[in-house]
């Protein structure tokens, strides 16, 4: 592969990122602050609150772009929104990104359960079964391991549609200004700075127990370590392929499959979420070791990775 076509920027513009950081923060509490005051959390209200919140990445980005002027030029290209090349490579890590999140999340439900942090299911799913009861459905006679199984074979669908479209919203700002924007800090670096503001933009929902049921600093924590964590593979999607698009589906597919761990869990079970979900302290050592192998194997060599545009 050559880079040789593309620019690198020559310097970290600061000033945006920080403005960028600072108006999608401010934006994620505005748009959250009725779940405060309005007690809506938990309401049906709050996934259409949650699912704004969204897209302030998007905005946060549209006003850098416009009023910072970064990148001056190549706006699309820049975002990895357009042109996709390479062609192949984009498509083929974009439906591998579908398939990643559902397998992942596997593994950590394997892992955990082989630790005993849950006890699992797997022949009568007598967890998914409680839960149908507690929502008012009769499980009695449902073919219940072929619904759980339906529900893992629709979620590549549910992250092209509708999950993607929020998805885009925050990676957009994320996975295309943001670390765009940083790489010419060091891969590592723009890596790790991007997982920690996207765990924090989360803090407004975090805070009121989403995710890990925790109302203190320790879910906004926790956050960060998922979003770290995670964000190194998204992250090295959108560098891989120099296109956001692998990344969105990958962020639509996680959140497809969040809470697969609670369907497969034997009943009586009440998994913690901060250990065992797709989000936590499991998944970060997971994602690690993945992480480790594809850097002995070479994925995160510079050569193989597409340098951001200049702005």
């Amino acid at each position: 592969m050559t880079t040789a076509h593309l620019t690198p920027q020559a310097r970290v513009p600061w000033n945006a990122v920080a403005l960028f950081t600072a108006l999608v923060l401010l934006l994620g509490w505005a748009v959250a602050l009725p779940l405060w005051l309005g007690g809506l959390a938990g309401q049906p209200i709050a996934t259409v609150i949650v699912s704004a919140m969204m897209w302030t990445p998007a905005l946060a980005t549209l006003v850098v772009v416009l009023v910072m002027r970064v990148p001056r030029r190549d706006v699309w290209r820049f975002l990895g929104v357009w042109p996709l090349r390479p062609v192949g490579r984009t498509i083929g890590l974009a439906v591998a990104a579908l398939l990643a999140p559902v397998v992942i999340t596997l593994l950590v439900v394997a892992v955990s359960a082989w630790f005993g942090l849950v006890r699992l299911d797997l022949v009568h799913f007598s967890g998914f079964a409680e839960q149908l009861a507690a929502s008012g459905v009769d499980p009695s006679g449902l073919p219940l391991g072929a619904i759980v199984l339906t529900q893992l074979i629709a979620v590549p669908f549910a992250a092209v549609i509708p999950n993607a479209i929020l998805a885009f919203g925050e990676e957009v700002g994320w996975r295309g200004w943001l670390l765009a924007a940083l790489r010419p800090w060091g891969l590592w670096p723009a890596l790790l700075l991007s997982g920690v503001i996207w765990g924090l933009w989360h803090a407004p929902i975090t805070l009121l127990g989403h995710n890990f049921g925790r109302t203190d600093a320790t879910g906004v924590v926790l956050m960060i370590g998922g979003c770290v964590a995670w964000g190194v593979l998204l992250g090295w999607t959108r560098l891989r392929t120099g296109s956001v698009w692998p990344a969105v589906f990958a962020h639509g597919a996680l959140n497809a499959v969040g809470a697969i761990v609670l369907a497969l869990a034997a009943a009586g079970e009440r998994p913690d979420m901060a250990v065992v979900g797709p989000l936590g302290v499991v998944a970060w050592v997971v994602i690690a070791l993945i992480v480790v192998v594809m850097v002995l194997a070479g994925a995160f060599r510079p050569s193989r990775l597409e340098q951001p545009v200049g702005g």
